[in-house]
C-alpha cells in the first residue's frame, strides 16, 4: 500500500571522548529497545583517533577516537572547527536527521550544533533538527562560543540525564538551562549510560510520543524533573532552581573528559 510505510526518524549518536561509536551503542543497548523502537540510530567514530590512553581499555576493545582535543581549563579546543565541518556534511549526505543522542563529549558537541543551527550558523540546508538526548553533556566555555550557541533557549525537544555522582553534574544542569523546557532525568549513578528504572522509562516514552504525535496544545509540563517536577520547570526561558553559570566558572577539575564505567 502506497505510503503506509512511515519513515523512521532518524538519530545520529555522538560518543565520548576516547571511545567509538560501537561503545555508545553498547552502552545504549541496557536501555529498554522499546524506548527507540521508532527511530534509526547512527553511531558514527569520531573524527580523530584516541590521542593517549582511553579509559576504556580493557572493558571494551579498540579502535577509540576522539571528536576534538581540549586544553585543561577546557576553554582552547583543536580540531573543533573540522569536526564541526565533518559533522555538518555527514549530516547533509547521510541524511536528514531529525535528532541528535550524545553522551559526554559527544552530548557537548551535539549541544553545540543545535545552538549553531538554531543561530543561523550551521546545517543551513538540512532541516531544523527536532529532538535532543544528552547524557553527561556540559557547555563549552569559551566566550566567543556561548555567545552564539547559547544565545538564545535552543528550542529543540531535549532530555537531560544527570547523575548524582557524575563529575558533570553541575555542568550538565547548566546546559540543560540552554534548553526551552527541558526533560531533566536524574539518577543515582555517575559519569556513566545509566540503567532506567521504570518511572525513567515512562517518561522517555511519553516524551517520544509528543515527539511522533504533538499535542495540539502544550500543557505547560514539557520541562519535568523525576525527581523534583515543579523545581526545575522553566518559565520565560529561565530556570526555575538550577543556578546560571558563567562560561568560565565551572571548576577546571571537571574538565570534559569521560571517567571509566
Amino acid at each position: 500500500m502506497e505510503g503506509s510505510e512511515e519513515r523512521r526518524m532518524k538519530i545520529l549518536c555522538l560518543h565520548g571522548f576516547r571511545t567509538s561509536g560501537s561503545f555508545l551503542r553498547k552502552q545504549i543497548s541496557k536501555w529498554d529497545p522499546s524506548i527507540f523502537a521508532h527511530f534509526h540510530l547512527e553511531f558514527p567514530d569520531g573524527l580523530y583517533p584516541a590521542g593517549g590512553k582511553a579509559d576504556i581499555e580493557g572493558i571494551f576493545p579498540p579502535p577509540y577516537f576522539e571528536w576534538f582535543q581540549f586544553n585543561e581549563d577546557f576553554t582552547e579546543y583543536t580540531n573543533l572547527e573540522e569536526c564541526i565541518h565533518h559533522l555538518c556534511q555527514y549530516m547533509t549526505v547521510k541524511g536528514p536527521f531529525d535528532g541528535l543522542l550524545g553522551f559526554s563529549q559527544g552530548a557537548t558537541l551535539s549541544a553545540l550544533l543545535l545552538g549553531y543551527q538554531a543561530q543561523g550558523k550551521v546545517l543551513k540546508d538540512h532541516p531544523p533538527l527536532k529532538l535532543f538526548v544528552s547524557i553527561s553533556g556540559a557547555k563549552f566555555r569559551d566566550p566567543s562560543i556561548c555567545d552564539v550557541a547559547y544565545k538564545d533557549p535552543i528550542k529543540v525537544k531535549s532530555v537531560h540525564f544527570i547523575g548524582d555522582k557524575d563529575w558533570l553534574k553541575l555542568p550538565s544542569e547548566e546546559l540543560a538551562t540552554a534548553f526551552h523546557n527541558p526533560l531533566i532525568v536524574r539518577h543515582p549513578q555517575g559519569h556513566t549510560v545509566p540503567r532506567l528504572d521504570e518511572a525513567a522509562i515512562e517518561k522517555l516514552h511519553n516524551w517520544i510520543r509528543d515527539i511522533i504525535s504533538p499535542p495540539h496544545q502544550s500543557n505547560g509540563k514539557d520541562a519535568t524533573d523525576l525527581k523534583v517536577d515543579k523545581d526545575h520547570s522553566r518559565e520565560n526561558g529561565e530556570a526555575k532552581t538550577v543556578p546560571k553559570l558563567d562560561c568560565h566558572e565551572v571548576a577546571a577539575d571537571e574538565v570534559l573528559a569521560d571517567k571509566k564505567q
